[in-house]
């Protein structure tokens, strides 16, 4: 029996100083939960000063559409220089960089036997004319002996056919000459346009062939961009549409206008090329690359800056402000655009002239209380 008295105190015991322990611990965690909202409350009902740089204003403007563009600047006026016959290269002094005007003599390819060959055919045209003129003279007589009936007419006939055949080996051999004198003067290269040369692709004394590539030449004064578009993007850009070009290396951006589109796609990729004309640079140079964006409409609606949406909700929202707190509006997107060099984006479901806070301020609690400084509206 009393035995069995002991071991009920000492539960007893034990169960008393587990109940204390677990008072002990509930009022501690409610002590740390109501510290934890004291300090959330103190949080939320901090005055957050904005400056005029953190605030927006949610309004309508008209919202330029702009599609982003890219390409290679070409020269509108280039040109290789080929050479027209065979032979080794002569007289080669142009070297990259160099201005030559239109007409003027590049190099020469070897004329010694080409200058053979239009004496030959030359002497050959002088051969074709005597034979003419001893086919005219027999033709002559034997009219003259028909007429007074020495001969018959099939002889006359015969001197007719020799007549015209040499008269037809005559023309041949003076077209053969011109066709001489034409290789002669196509070892003369001349530059068909005025510019810069951009390359030198032979050596003076190298032996070059029939349409080898001697100089190419490039005209600077008229660049344009080479833009790849795709073909839903084409059916958007028009003639007179203008852009805004960066150029790798220029100080500052240039201003460009659509002057061509290609009527058939680029086979395979089905690109459509777009050309735009540049305004004049002395510092642009052929191949160079550029990027930019082309104005493709205008649209008249209420936008604000792209910078001020917040997308780490799975909605977009912005945080504006009521009744001088943070409140968070979840809106729907539209259209994207250019205003006043800035990217804005079409906007619904927030008012006309609502105050947002930009991008450049961190995200608020709803209700945060704030303050705007002087110049804030």
């Amino acid at each position: 029996m009393k035995r069995w008295l002991k071991w009920t105190v000492i539960v007893l015991a034990v169960a008393l100083l587990a109940g204390g322990a677990l008072r002990v611990l509930s009022a501690r965690k409610a002590k740390q939960a109501a510290l934890e909202a004291q300090q959330t409350t103190q949080k939320a009902q901090a005055v957050v000063e904005l400056a005029a740089s953190d605030l927006v204003q949610v309004q309508t403007v008209d919202l330029s559409q702009v599609l982003a563009i890219s390409g290679p600047l070409k020269a509108v006026n280039s040109a290789f220089i080929k050479a027209r016959v065979a032979g080794e290269m002569q007289g080669l002094t142009v070297r990259e960089g160099d201005f030559v005007k239109a007409g003027e003599v590049i190099a020469r390819v070897d004329a010694t036997e080409f200058q053979a060959r239009v004496r030959q055919a030359q002497q050959q045209a002088e051969s074709a004319k005597a034979q003419v003129a001893i086919a005219k003279r027999s033709f002559d007589n034997n009219q003259s002996l028909v007429n007074q009936g020495f001969i018959s007419k099939t002889a006359l006939d015969s001197s007719i056919a020799t007549l015209s055949s040499a008269e037809a080996n005559y023309r041949a051999a003076q077209a053969g000459a011109d066709v001489a004198i034409k290789s002669l003067n196509d070892t003369v290269l001349r530059a068909p346009i005025s510019g810069l040369v951009a390359q030198r692709l032979a050596q003076p004394g190298e032996r070059v062939a029939v349409d080898a590539r001697i100089v190419e030449i490039v005209d600077l004064s008229r660049l344009e961009l080479e833009a790849s578009l795709s073909a839903a993007d084409s059916l958007g850009v028009k003639l007179g549409q203008t852009a805004l070009l960066t150029v790798e290396g220029a100080s500052k951006p240039l201003s460009a206008k659509v002057v061509r589109i290609n009527p058939s796609a680029v086979a395979g990729s089905r690109a459509v090329l777009a050309y735009l004309a540049i305004e004049s640079n002395p510092g642009l140079r052929q191949g160079l690359f550029a990027q930019g964006t082309l104005a493709t409409g205008s649209l008249r609606t209420l936008a604000l800056p792209l910078s001020a949406v917040r997308t780490d909700k799975p909605l977009p929202y912005v945080q504006w402000i009521n009744q001088e707190r943070v409140e968070q509006q979840t809106v729907e997107l539209g259209a994207r655009g250019e205003f006043n060099g800035q990217t804005m984006v079409a906007v619904k479901g927030i008012a006309e002239e609502a105050t947002v806070l930009s991008g450049g301020v961190g995200t608020l609690l709803a209700g945060t209380p704030v303050k705007r400084t002087a110049g804030a509206k």
